[in-house]
């Protein structure tokens, strides 16, 4: 089953993703973005109907999507937290944002935490994370004893906004 290009800005290009529908995701709809301008793809949940996860809280759960992917080399893959869920549920991603390699060929999983004070339920088919895909550099370190001076130096942890150290 092949889903339509999803639509980009004009004159940009989508970079081509092989992906897998897992058997227990077959019949949801592949990742989409919701709008021309939207960063990330919306991840749904691939629990079954009979099975809805039960977030009560405090708890955290793994929450499948159903497919898995093959992210070209150079390329990376963060899952993040949908931003209505969070303000709305109190339900965000733990480990956020969750990274994918490009190497990784397992099925894309979700870890998602209730931080509210209320239980709440995962059905299938749910939108609960945004896939953003983005190119990443790999370092190749140089080791000195000296970094070049730079404004800022070693000043961090709010040191860029106006404070000073002691007030941190």
């Amino acid at each position: 089953m092949t889903a339509a290009a999803p639509p980009h800005p004009a004159g940009s290009t989508a970079l081509t993703v092989p992906v897998t529908r897992l058997a227990h995701g077959r019949d949801l709809p592949l990742p989409v973005y919701a709008t021309p301008g939207a960063a990330g793809l919306d991840l749904l949940a691939a629990v079954a109907v009979e099975a809805p996860l039960t977030l009560v809280p405090g708890a955290r759960e793994l929450v499948p999507t159903g497919v898995a992917l093959a992210l070209p080399a150079g390329f990376e893959a963060q899952v993040r937290p949908r931003s209505g869920l969070a303000l709305r549920h109190g339900v965000t991603v733990l480990n956020t944002p969750g990274t994918i390699d490009s190497d990784y060929r397992g099925e894309i999983g979700v870890i998602l935490i209730n931080l509210s004070d209320q239980t709440f339920v995962i059905e299938r088919g749910q939108r609960v994370a945004q896939l953003v895909v983005s190119p990443v550099a790999q370092v190749a370190w140089t080791e000195t004893g000296q970094l070049p001076a730079s404004a800022r130096g070693t000043g961090g942890f709010g040191s860029t906004g106006g404070h000073s150290q002691d007030s941190l």
